[in-house]
């Protein structure tokens, strides 16, 4: 699979939790750094996600907020 996304983040399933339409899907990507993730159940099912898989959270997107604490 190739992607032009560059944004690639290798890591294993720790949790899915399962909704009607969406489910959340978290990815351990090291350094006790999770990312989470909402995608359909469909998508859920199509590629067969469970716990302890190797997935990637590929990220696009266009713009990135920066915060700051107060």
């Amino acid at each position: 699979m190739k992607l032009s996304a560059r944004n690639q983040l290798k890591g294993k399933i720790v949790d899915i939790q399962e909704g009607a339409v969406n489910g959340i899907v978290k990815i351990d990507i090291g350094g006790g750094n999770t990312i989470s993730s909402t995608i359909s159940m469909n998508a859920i099912k199509e590629l067969e996600l469970e716990v302890g898989k190797t997935a990637y959270a590929v990220i696009k997107a266009t713009s990135v907020m920066v915060g700051i604490d107060e």
